[in-house]
């Protein structure tokens, strides 16, 4: 098995730890993707999750689907800086992006940022992101915030990992 392949497994095994793709909605992920989408001035906020073959919405406002194509993911993209949002100002303008079918198509993206949800481990989930359809910039404080939403996220995701059975020392 390949470096890559076995970095991809590892990712995808810590994602099935967390027992959360295909779950329902819950309102604790609503609430910070419309602070995010708030905070950023889009229409569109998401929380998305990487799984085999798809990307899959946590959190969704202002998108109707549920999930799509892991090769059409921009937020598969943050992966390359996870220590930092990845911003597109104006996906028409940037070569990766322009002629990507959801910039000339529905829902037409001109802008996205995307900050990274990773383990504690450092593994690769997905990410918080917010996109619009006019370009745009955020400001520093707007990132840093995008930054702060992720990490909560990710505390959320990782309270669903079964807790270690060690055992209590209690007195006799």
């Amino acid at each position: 098995m390949s470096q890559k392949d076995e970095r991809e497994k590892l990712r995808q095994d810590a994602l099935d730890r967390l027992y959360v793709v295909d779950t329902l909605e819950e309102q604790a992920y609503d609430d910070i993707t419309r602070l995010a989408a708030d905070v950023c001035g889009t229409p569109i906020a998401l929380i998305s999750l990487s799984d085999h073959e798809r990307q899959w919405f946590k959190s969704r406002v202002g998108l109707q689907v549920q999930e799509m194509p892991r090769e059409n993911s921009f937020c598969s993209h943050t992966l390359l800086a996870p220590q930092e949002v990845m911003v597109i100002e104006d996906t028409a303008k940037d070569g990766r992006f322009a002629s990507h079918p959801l910039v000339t198509g529905d829902p037409h993206i001109r802008f996205y940022a995307g900050a990274p949800l990773l383990t504690q481990a450092g593994h690769f989930m997905g990410a918080i992101c917010v996109i619009d359809t006019v370009p745009r910039q955020l400001d520093a404080e707007q990132l840093q915030t995008l930054q702060f939403m992720a990490q909560q996220v990710m505390v959320m995701l990782e309270s669903r990992l079964p807790l270690a059975t060690t055992p209590v020392n209690t007195p006799d």
